[in-house]
């Protein structure tokens, strides 16, 4: 059986995004206890822990624009790599920041889950 890395991955981070987009505290079943997330310099573990940092972030709207999505496997397993960079609109600003993210997905159960989240703005 062969697995189409990018579409898997392209399918994850429109679900993703559109999702953190809307209601960020409904990203918890993407991840589990176990779970780590780099936020900036942050680090967290566990999905309680990621989904209050992600529900804390100061503003209300926001937008994600993928400008680049590559995707790999991580392992024999069917694990995923998965790079994104892109540009988000925050609230009523104007200038988009540019971000790149990087999951690390894990099969289960006929669907995937984040182990590994690493997220950081790029300042030009």
């Amino acid at each position: 059986m062969s697995v189409d890395f990018n579409a898997l991955a392209q399918q994850f981070c429109n679900f993703y995004y559109d999702q953190f987009d809307k209601d960020r505290s409904q990203l918890g079943n993407l991840y589990r206890d176990h779970s780590m997330m780099t936020f900036e310099s942050t680090q967290l573990q566990g999905s309680r822990n990621i989904v209050e940092k992600l529900v804390s972030l100061p503003f209300r709207k926001v937008a994600h624009r993928i400008s680049t999505l590559d995707a790999q496997p991580a392992s024999e397993n069917g694990d995923v790599l998965v790079m994104v960079t892109g540009e988000l609109l925050v609230d009523e600003e104007q200038n988009a920041q540019r971000y790149s993210q990087c999951f690390h997905l894990i099969p289960e159960s006929g669907s995937y889950f984040v182990l590994n989240d690493i997220f950081r703005l790029n300042y030009g």
